[in-house]
């Protein structure tokens, strides 16, 4: 058995455990830091919106290997007509793209015809599509009903599947993914497109798959765990976290190679503006749903579910055991730091020696 393995089986068995539930209060002050990061982000520089939201006009003109020399002449030839691109990309090596404001029908041609001259095509070359500020406002208001009804859905189901803890510890996990994705995407300034979209939702959906495994494995080790006194809820629940371990870490790892190769070629070398907007939602919000289930969402089941009457019950008669554990000379097994229970089976009784009287001859 290999290293990796090896590890992986003594973290399902609970011979090595890392204590996450319990430095639970950790891993929220590093996400509250972050969070206010992201708000604050949000608060001052906002999102970049693309013209499918907040609409305008866009002009593709094809370019032979366009250089930032380029860029800089097709916006100036914006402006020579009164007009101030709004953004200047190159698109697929070899497409400059050129956004501006909403423009009228005149307005329109003057700059159509700007960046024919200035790159030596004809009108009819460069690609042309105008957005209306209303169709990008009906955009907005459908991709905030899908984020609505797919929040809704998760909840639904998590509470019937499981429980109402663990729907609103779910809940938390994935509205804390948003906000520091859209932070981080607001930090980067690129734009919010309908691509952008789709990877918020794909994320969302990576992060709830990766929560409902652990809590799938929480479920399964806390049947029955208030009727007997070997472990409290938190070491439950911190013990499952150790035992989907391994499979978190490597389904996030196959998950974001594909993604970075997305970045690396369709962005560095392709320069594909689509792909960019899609590459950077998913890559950053896998990384923060990974996180979240691991530090955030089964630290938060925890602190709700320990606050229940029947699991307070359990915690007291779970630390009267321990204390005695040592006088009764019973074995105990550690599953987290400073968490121990019994092995399973009969237990086995402590064997008094005497020493033997010798007889007198």
């Amino acid at each position: 058995m290999s290293r990796l393995g090896k590890l992986s089986h003594n973290l399902y068995t609970g011979r090595v455990s890392y204590d996450f539930v319990g430095k639970r209060k950790t891993w929220f002050v590093i996400s509250a830091l972050v969070l206010l990061l992201s708000i604050g982000t949000l608060a001052t520089r906002g999102l970049t919106l693309g013209i499918e939201f907040k609409g305008g006009a866009e002009y593709s003109v094809p370019v032979s290997n366009p250089t930032t020399a380029e860029v800089t002449a097709a916006r100036d030839a914006v402006a020579s007509e009164g007009v101030t691109a709004s953004s200047v990309t190159i698109v697929g090596g070899d497409t400059i793209r050129v956004q501006t404001p909403t423009l009228d029908t005149t307005e329109s041609n003057a700059v159509n015809a700007a960046l024919a001259k200035e790159f030596g095509v004809a009108d009819t070359d460069i690609k042309v599509q105008m957005v209306g500020p209303t169709w990008g406002s009906e955009v907005s208001k459908n991709a905030a009903k899908a984020l609505a009804v797919f929040l809704f859905l998760v909840a639904l189901f998590l509470a019937l599947y499981f429980e109402w803890p663990m729907a609103l510890a779910g809940l938390i996990a994935l509205v804390h993914d948003v906000l520091i994705t859209v932070g981080i995407y607001a930090l980067s300034g690129f734009e919010v497109t309908p691509a952008t979209v789709i990877g918020f939702l794909t994320i969302l959906g990576f992060s709830l798959y990766d929560t409902v495994v652990v809590f799938d494995k929480v479920r399964e080790n806390t049947a029955g765990l208030t009727a007997g006194s070997r472990m409290t809820y938190s070491d439950a629940a911190n013990l499952a976290l150790n035992q989907t371990l391994a499979r978190s870490i490597n389904t996030s790892i196959v998950a974001l190679l594909p993604v970075l190769s997305i970045l690396v070629v369709g962005v560095v070398m392709l320069g594909a503006g689509t792909l960019n907007d899609l590459a950077l939602a998913l890559f950053v919000g896998m990384l923060v749903g990974t996180y979240s289930s691991i530090f955030i969402a089964t630290p938060i089941l925890a602190v709700i579910k320990e606050r229940q009457p029947e699991m307070k019950a359990l915690r007291k008669r779970v630390e009267n055991r321990r204390k005695n554990a040592g006088a009764e000379g019973e074995l105990l097994i550690p599953v987290t730091a400073g968490a121990y229970v019994a092995p399973a089976g009969p237990r086995q009784q402590r064997v008094k020696k005497t020493r033997s009287k010798r007889q007198g001859s």
